[in-house]
């Protein structure tokens, strides 16, 4: 499932696309929205929050999330769709430019002014212009015993981070991922870290320490890396240690 830094990738290029321009055309191929036709009306931005995409259309909001397989595409008006048109979600076409939804975990259209009340569930945004530091460690220090994998999870702590962050904030805290978050040193510089590789784009402009290593040497000191399913039945992710650099003894 993307993480927060790819599903921001995305709202900005679609915001780029659609620039703020008429629609010619929509195509919500969901059954729930299958006769709703927004030509005519104009984008007025698009914006991520967390994991989810924020597609402003008049005084709607098309709410998009990718889950596991789903991807927007931009492409110029007329020309091939780089994916099967049976995989498309939504279309919206304007005079130049057509963005495409594929495969989209979820297709909702919101009135706009509801935008807070639909999201008030979702943690303090990692990267959103509104980040709140303090409301972040409320919600994390909520349950001192949870697991950390599966705290910096949950998007009710957190907005924005998934495995990927998940495995290599604990890696270079020095934490092993099954450990109690009341384990923690030093909570705040954790999270702060945290965000900083998600507004860097960690996972695409360096090489990961553990996430998807597992019986591969340790970037750091050699040691095997290891890998275990966690999170609750049905929603189990893996998550990667290294066994020398995030002893286990750390993890009751």
């Amino acid at each position: 499932m993307p993480e927060g830094d790819a599903v921001r990738r995305t709202a900005r290029s679609l915001d780029r696309g659609l620039q703020r321009r008429v629609l010619t055309r929509t195509d919500f191929r969901v059954p729930q929205l299958a006769t709703v036709d927004l030509a005519g009306l104009e984008h007025r931005g698009t914006r991520s929050r967390g994991k989810h995409i924020l597609t402003r259309i008049g005084d709607l909001t098309l709410h998009t999330h990718l889950k596991m397989e789903g991807t927007w595409r931009v492409i110029a008006s007329g020309t091939r769709w780089p994916r099967p048109a049976h995989l498309a979600r939504v279309v919206l076409a304007t005079d130049h430019l057509t963005a495409v939804g594929f495969q989209l975990g979820l297709v909702e259209l919101w009135p706009t002014a509801e935008e807070d009340e639909r999201l008030a569930h979702l943690g303090p945004d990692l990267l959103g212009p509104d980040w709140d530091l303090d409301e972040a460690l409320r919600r994390l220090r909520a349950d001192p015993t949870r697991p950390l994998f599966d705290t910096l999870r949950d998007q009710r702590n957190l907005a924005g981070i998934g495995t990927i962050y998940a495995a290599e904030t604990a890696f270079l805290s020095g934490v092993h991922p099954l450990a109690p978050l009341d384990t923690v040193r030093d909570l705040p510089r954790m999270i702060e870290r945290t965000r900083q590789m998600l507004d860097q784009e960690w996972s695409r402009s360096r090489r990961l320490w553990v996430y998807g290593r597992a019986r591969q040497p340790c970037r750091r000191c050699g040691t095997t890396v290891q890998v275990a399913k966690v999170g609750p039945p049905g929603q189990e992710r893996p998550a990667y240690w290294c066994p020398s650099c995030q002893p286990e003894q750390t993890a009751r």
